[in-house]
């Protein structure tokens, strides 16, 4: 009796810990493509900043180069919101609660 329940606290461990590394994966890809992302958009921001200043273009082009950079400039202000902005992740949710699943009985043990 005593072996069967110490196989399944062994099981049970075993499958949480795996749950556990799913949701740290998907956090660490989610964070790598939000990164990603981020610094796409912010070095194309700084590559029309340096067309407008420093390059010679046609009028023509500048005025395209002006309205490029004026929307460039909202697409910045998301990135920076999702930055610096509180936000509620999925996976924290999800780890919250496969945490308290785990402690239910608040001592630590399963």
């Amino acid at each position: 009796m005593a072996e069967q329940t110490k196989t399944n606290n062994i099981n049970l461990n075993m499958e949480a810990s795996a749950k556990h590394d799913n949701i740290e994966g998907r956090r660490k890809r989610n964070w790598f493509a939000r990164y990603s992302i981020t610094l796409i958009v912010v070095l194309t921001f700084l590559g029309l900043v340096c067309l407008l200043f420093f390059a010679e273009l046609p009028d023509s082009a500048r005025d395209l180069l002006n309205i490029l950079l004026g929307a460039y400039v909202a697409v910045l202000a998301k990135a920076t919101d999702f930055w610096f902005k509180e936000k509620d992740d999925p996976e924290v949710h999800e780890a919250k609660n496969l945490h308290d699943a785990e402690h239910a009985n608040g001592n630590g043990d399963l």
